[in-house]
């Protein structure tokens, strides 16, 4: 567990840490910044998601780089911090069709695989969907506050939301 004011989550990366700590990622386009977090203990961790499936790809091994993998290495490392999965509960960003293209192929749809790869996991995981602010076509930086829970996103061109 990281303890400090500001931890930056990269891409396809994690980090855990405590109030009063913030956790933030930047350049969440069809990518997906999940957080999951227990309000009594007031610790939380952070993923950034850039692939729905890790089995799409051949060169899988960052496992924090799919919401398949990566979702569920985040619950592994609060665990290990003492964090019950009955506390847990998520709130996620992202998932921007950041580009228009002419097919109607699903795979280029990476934003929207990705939202709906992190909400099956969580499903399969039974932690709590609790508020999301997903699609549309512009990139987002979100702010988690380890202490009062709430997430804080950030878009160019659009009023901060607090979710």
């Amino acid at each position: 567990m990281i303890l400090g004011n500001r931890i930056r989550v990269g891409m396809a990366d994690a980090r855990v840490s405590v109030a009063p700590s913030i956790i933030t990622t930047l350049g969440l386009g069809s990518c997906v910044g999940v957080v999951l977090y227990d309000e009594q203990s007031k610790i939380a961790g952070m993923v950034h998601i850039m692939l729905p499936y890790s089995n799409e790809i051949a060169e899988n091994s960052n496992g924090y780089k799919f919401a398949d993998t990566g979702v569920k290495m985040l619950t592994d490392l609060l665990f290990k911090e003492g964090v019950s999965v009955k506390n847990l509960k998520a709130k996620i960003a992202g998932g921007a069709q950041m580009f228009k293209f002419n097919s109607n192929s699903d795979s280029m749809k990476i934003g929207n695989r990705n939202i709906e790869a992190v909400k099956l996991t969580l499903e399969e995981l039974e932690i709590p969907l609790v508020s999301e602010d997903t699609g549309k076509d512009y990139g987002r930086t979100i702010e988690f506050d380890c202490e009062t829970c709430k997430l804080l996103i950030k878009a160019v061109g659009k009023e901060p939301k607090i979710i």
